[in-house]
């Protein structure tokens, strides 16, 4: 049996969970969240629980099981306290700004680069080298800042780009002048 699919799910106070036969829908203060089950995983509650369990014992049942538990922890955890990332960005000029749907980053192009922000997260600028993304569903939270970073990723030489703020870039070394050469 799956070790990561025996254990309950707590269901922390102010979320309710509705099970259906192929869906199970959680519902909390920071939304509400849809996941479609497999037929191979049931689900069920049981005081105050949810508990997963599998239709047989094959390998990929109870790697299927396993990652129902998984997605229901998480969208517990998101409808009850929500998840967030945070993007620094470095580098002479470069700054985000919101403005309506969308986020401006001036990051050192000829134009400010324009990303229109997904309805399922909320995107913050507390200052203009700051992103913070927040959301009660984890994958939407972590697309959405990647997406952003994907525009100008960190380069090694200088640091300048976008970073998430617990990534630590590996910097490199610049020119070396050969020897005898002069500056």
């Amino acid at each position: 049996m799956s070790r990561i699919g025996k254990q309950p799910v707590v269901i922390p106070k102010g979320v309710t969970v509705t099970c259906a036969p192929d869906k199970v829908s959680v519902k909390g203060p920071k939304g509400e969240l849809h996941l479609r089950l497999r037929a191979e995983v049931k689900v069920a509650i049981v005081d105050n629980q949810i508990r997963i369990s599998s239709i047989d014992q094959e390998r990929e049942t109870r790697a299927f099981q396993g990652t129902a538990r998984a997605l229901l922890a998480n969208m517990v955890t998101g409808v009850s306290q929500g998840y967030e990332k945070k993007l620094e960005i470095s580098g002479v000029g470069y700054q985000a700004t919101l403005e309506g749907k969308n986020l401006s980053l001036a990051l050192g192009f000829n134009k400010p680069r324009k990303f229109p922000i997904p309805q399922t997260v909320i995107v913050e600028v507390p200052n203009p080298t700051t992103i913070m993304i927040k959301g009660a569903d984890k994958q939407q939270v972590g697309v959405v800042a990647a997406a952003i970073r994907k525009l100008r990723k960190p380069e090694p030489y200088k640091g300048k780009g976008i970073k998430y703020s617990t990534e630590t870039v590996k910097r490199k070394a610049g020119k070396a002048f050969a020897s005898g050469a002069t500056a």
